[in-house]
């Protein structure tokens, strides 16, 4: 059984403060849900003015603890665990929280009442576990390391895990697990040798979201014995805001765990609602979305993750056996051809693309390589040399909504950089809804392949794609009115580069709709 615990106000959509709780839901597929009540609610002087954001870890014999971030009766944040009432029960619908809360007070030198959001807990070679807790020191953010034997007395480690002095928002929501060079399998989160031995290498990730930002991650070697992580790309600097992505588009709050069962790391991050003021949200009587969750591993080249969605996703594919196919089919400059043949608002696309000629490459001016996302929005859609091109999706009839997914090839030195992009300016006629373009740089070698992959997943609202194998992830909401009024959508695979492309493959599946927030009775 899969659980997931999440931020949530059972009397309202919003956050609720003083009644801020964990949400439980459970799955044994990770794509059907059934809502069990609330994990945790506020019920002490210790989190009396909300249960905040935490994790869960699963203890050796099988009992599973959650360390969490408690608003106490004076305003201050302080670290919390509850332990399952009834470790037989495969549910885990009751928490007790022992009278010893809190466990780690906000210590005194943290500035700004910053100081929340606990990790999963990892055992080090020492015997101890650890977590790791967001806090500004002294006007550093940082990514506090605790240990502990029993979860009841903590004591924190003199070393930041990272520390950061840039003038941005603070870190929040970290996640610190373990990787294999060696392959897409995942590791537990306590590995810290390589079981297969000496020649298997591990690596660690540490993931950092910054507040009212984005996600940011980086691989690096983590040391147990002073707990301390070191980048693997240093020239990156220590703003955690020159890291790498971990998605390009509109998510937040990462959060990932090791599945034991299949032997893989899945992540899912959170997808805040943008299609209007807050009393619109009030409205429709609930807030915010989780990603489709994803598999999560090391690319061959050390620095990055690959993410993919769970195979358990194609279950929901209504024709897996007879998908919508295209092969061989040529896009000249201005081509564009419509996917028919599947309802297009809940849809799993994927589809490669050859680039036959990349002499029409234009050129980059090195300067846009600190901020893609700028570059989207300035080249956007329009005409270019090797591309735009990919995918139209949520497109109306007459094509005056629609949101455009799809690549851009640009010379650089003595290679070729490839710009990935998500354009949501014409997604919705309705006013106030939030229409960026994002857009982030592949890293992949597209003068030796001559192709790239795309694959998107619709879901009403939210449209998440992934370039070049899922090595850059894109999530964008949108609230197109055709959607709204009952009209239907298209799916179009395009080219608006002078250069003509191929579709070498493109397969396009339908997908049910999986049960989710079922009322539990159980």
């Amino acid at each position: 059984m899969y659980h997931m615990m999440y931020q949530y106000n059972p009397d309202g959509p919003t956050w609720g403060t003083g009644k801020l709780s964990w949400g439980h839901s459970v799955s044994g597929d990770l794509v059907n849900w059934a809502f069990l009540d609330t994990a945790l609610e506020p019920t002490s002087p210790f989190d009396s003015d909300g249960c905040w954001s935490g994790s869960t870890t699963v203890l050796p014999d099988g009992r599973p603890v959650i360390i969490y971030t408690g608003r106490d009766s004076n305003g201050l944040q302080v670290q919390n665990v509850a332990f399952a009432k009834n470790p037989s029960d495969p549910l885990f619908r009751e928490w007790e929280k022992p009278s010893v809360n809190p466990v780690i007070r906000q210590p005194a030198d943290v500035t700004g009442n910053n100081f929340r959001d606990p990790t999963t807990a990892w055992l080090g070679r020492d015997g101890l576990w650890r977590v790791a807790v967001a806090g500004e020191v002294g006007g550093v953010k940082s990514a506090l390391v605790y240990r502990t034997a029993d979860f009841l007395n903590w004591k924190r480690s003199p070393a930041a895990l990272h520390a950061s002095a840039d003038d941005g928002t603070a870190f929040e929501c970290p996640d610190l697990f373990p990787v294999a060079v060696d392959g897409a399998h995942g590791l537990d989160t306590s590995v810290m040798v390589h079981a297969a031995g000496p020649d298997h290498v591990i690596r660690h990730v540490l993931v950092l979201s910054k507040m009212c930002d984005e996600d940011y991650y980086m691989v690096g070697v983590y040391d147990d014995a002073d707990d301390t992580f070191v980048p693997e790309e240093p020239e990156r600097g220590d703003d955690v805001r020159s890291w790498r992505r971990l998605d390009h588009g509109h998510v937040f709050g990462a959060k990932s765990f090791f599945d034991a069962r299949k032997k893989r790391r899945v992540l899912w991050a959170w997808v805040e609602e943008t299609d209007g003021p807050a009393g619109e949200v009030v409205g429709k009587d609930w807030s915010g979305v989780m990603t489709f969750p994803r598999a999560v591993w090391l690319d061959g080249d050390g620095k990055q993750l690959v993410q993919w969605p769970v195979e358990e996703i194609e279950t929901l594919r209504t024709t897996s056996d007879k998908p919508v196919v295209l092969e061989g089919v040529g896009l000249g400059s201005g081509g564009r051809h419509e996917i028919a043949g599947i309802q297009a608002l809940q849809a799993d696309v994927e589809v490669v693309f050859e680039i036959p000629n990349l002499e029409d490459a234009e050129m980059l001016d090195p300067t846009w390589l600190r901020d893609p996302q700028k570059l989207c929005k300035e080249k956007g859609a329009a005409q270019g040399g090797v591309g735009p091109f990919g995918l139209v999706v949520m497109a109306s009839g007459n094509m005056e909504e629609h949101t455009s997914v799809f690549f851009r090839v640009f010379k650089h030195e003595d290679k070729y950089k490839v710009l990935m992009c998500t354009d949501l300016t014409r997604s919705s006629k309705k006013e106030g809804v939030l229409k960026p373009v994002y857009g982030g740089f592949v890293d992949v070698d597209v003068a030796k392949d001559r192709r790239i992959s795309l694959r998107t997943l619709i879901d009403h609202s939210v449209i998440e794609s992934f370039g070049g194998g899922g090595r850059t992830c894109m999530t964008a909401r949108v609230y197109p009115e055709h959607v709204a009024t009952g009209n239907s959508s298209h799916l179009y695979v395009f080219n608006n580069g002078w250069s003509a492309v191929k579709v070498s493959k493109l397969e396009a599946w339908e997908l049910r709709t999986a049960a989710v927030h079922v009322e539990c009775d159980a």
